[in-house]
């Protein structure tokens, strides 16, 4: 990234993906410098469309460069006349659209990547709707707004794009997202969803961060490096003047369940916040949901107790880091008993081969892991303790959550729940100086709970068994769910009996209605038929004494 770049970037602090703090202005004086990345295959007359639809951006010319990369395009691609002056065609041999990016992000020099499909036709004012923002935080990841036409491909792109492109359908499931979530703003747990690769810019320190594309996935890729952007301390913005149509449906809009599929088989190994794809109470998964930091070095029997809780809990999702030198174990064989680091050799030779604990001389912990659990050894966690604790994280938005377990004349012991992607926020807009904890509360929330309150102790009890326990929350959780779903069920015939009843009601007030006219009728009738009846006894009587007259 350019020093220019980095002077531009200012340090606005988000909390939680709440980024209407940063109110980019209407116009901003141009300083970062944008490296817009295509990867390609085939298709050539859509690919001049493309850069035909970024020369015509309002961006400056001289702050933009443009890498199309050729995955293997048989003939090969070419460049067109009409593209961006600062355009270069690079080959990528290694099929796969990851490998692709990868490329073509090794060539690129832009203080800030924008991803973009070789189908994918921007609209002139799309990149610097996205720079805007950019200038405002050097930790962004802004989707701009697909709409996916059926419209004839053109020879040469249109002057109108719209007039030419639509009717088209919109992005349905971002849009859905988006709205669902007042606009990524009431902190959704998933707002990595929105790194598509059709039409978004990243932050190139996010990726210097993050990591580029994973090569070994069939299909998923955009979403997993958004949940390692996320990790890193993105936030995720949806930018409506950002417009763009896609030539035609994407392979997702023709073949959704298939792609999920194949998707989720490969991405619950990375992507711990799918919990959905991680029901097994007994696997591990490339990616833990929760790393817990013990130290290794305080003691064969607290260090077994700890471990052994963690192990046993509800939690199966979890890998224990133990700290301590390893490395310099020498095993003395002669006399075993009389090694000065025997509880280290036993620590070590008890741990060696559980494929959940990890020994390391140094804290080397995976930043993808979502949360990380620094627990003092001696202190055991009930079988429960770590998932409710997760829970109030989660549920509260927290970026730590410290838990008291012994406050004396020699100070706090204390556990730290810390939620990594909200660290990786706060080491990005922190000052010199500042303390971190103090930064993760401005941009996250930091909470203090009671460790006996949550289950820890000092005197463990024998576990029940790991898998007992996990199908004993899971039958409370399903009871729960079901008890929510039959109070839901109750709510609705409730609400049918209600609207029932007011239709009675209605009908009896038209019934009654109804009665009142016909007495009403009734009435009208009665009076008639006297006044015929007094009409005949009068003309009678008339004619009687005509009679007795003549």
């Amino acid at each position: 990234m350019s020093a220019r770049g980095s002077r531009a970037a200012a340090r606005g602090r988000v909390r939680g993906n709440d980024y209407r703090v940063l109110q980019p202005a209407e116009r901003v004086t141009p300083e970062l410098t944008v490296s817009v990345v295509i990867p390609a295959y085939g298709g050539q007359d859509k690919l001049d469309l493309v850069l035909a639809g970024l020369a015509r951006q309002t961006y400056p010319a001289e702050l933009t460069e443009v890498i199309v990369v050729d995955n293997g395009s048989t003939p090969p691609l070419r460049l067109p006349a009409v593209r961006p002056a600062r355009t270069r065609l690079v080959v990528c041999p290694v099929p796969g659209r990851a490998a692709a990016r990868n490329a073509g992000l090794a060539q690129a020099t832009g203080d800030v990547i924008h991803w973009l499909d070789s189908d994918v036709v921007l609209t002139p004012g799309a990149i610097e709707a996205h720079m805007r923002w950019h200038h405002t935080a050097p930790y962004l990841v802004v989707t701009g707004y697909i709409r996916f036409t059926g419209a004839e491909v053109p020879a040469e792109l249109p002057d109108d794009l719209e007039r030419h492109f639509e009717p088209a359908e919109p992005h349905a499931w971002i849009v859905d997202l988006v709205e669902r979530t007042n606009g990524l703003t009431d902190n959704p747990q998933r707002p990595f969803s929105l790194h598509v690769g059709g039409a978004t810019s990243v932050n190139a320190r996010l990726i210097e961060a993050a990591g580029p594309m994973d090569e070994e996935l069939i299909l998923g890729q955009d979403t997993e490096m958004g949940y390692r952007l996320a990790q890193a301390g993105a936030v995720f913005v949806p930018e409506p003047a950002a417009r763009a149509y896609h030539l035609g449906p994407t392979m997702r809009m023709r073949d959704k369940r298939p792609i999920d599929r194949v998707s989720h088989a490969f991405v619950a190994d990375r992507i711990p916040a799918y919990r959905w794809l991680r029901g097994h109470p007994g696997r591990q998964w490339k990616v833990p949901y929760v790393t817990v930091v013990v130290d290794g070095t305080a003691g064969y029997e607290q260090v077994r107790t700890t471990v052994d809780s963690l192990l046993a809990g509800t939690v199966p999702d979890i890998s224990v880091l133990l700290l301590g030198p390893w490395d310099t174990l020498r095993r003395e064989h002669r006399s075993p008993l009389l090694d000065p680091g025997l509880d280290l050799v036993l620590v070590h030779g008890h741990y060696r081969y559980e494929g959940r604990v990890r020994l390391s001389a140094a804290e080397d912990v995976d930043p993808a892991v979502p949360f990380v659990l620094r627990l003092p050894v001696g202190w055991v966690p009930g079988e429960d303790t770590l998932a409710r604790l997760l829970d109030l994280a989660r549920d509260e938005g927290l970026g730590l959550v410290n838990v008291l377990l012994q406050e004396s004349s020699q100070g706090v012991v204390a556990a730290r729940l810390e939620r990594v992607s909200a660290f990786a926020r706060a080491r990005i807009v922190a000052e010199p100086g500042e303390d971190l904890d103090d930064v993760v509360d401005a941009v996250s929330g930091v909470s203090w709970v009671e460790g006996e309150t949550y289950g820890f102790t000092t005197e463990p009890a024998p576990p029940l068994g790991r898998r007992s326990a996990y199908r004993a929350r899971m039958e409370a959780e399903a009871e729960a769910a079901r008890l929510a779903k039959e109070a839901e069920r109750l709510r609705g015939q409730v609400a049918k009996w209600k609207e029932e009843a007011g239709r009675w009601r209605k009908s009896a007030v038209d019934l009654r209605r109804e009665v009142g006219t016909l007495r009403r009728q009734l009435s009208a009738a009665t009076r008639a038929q006297k006044s015929l009846r007094a009409l005949v006894s009068a003309t009678m009587r008339r004619a009687l004494g005509k009679r007795l007259r003549g």
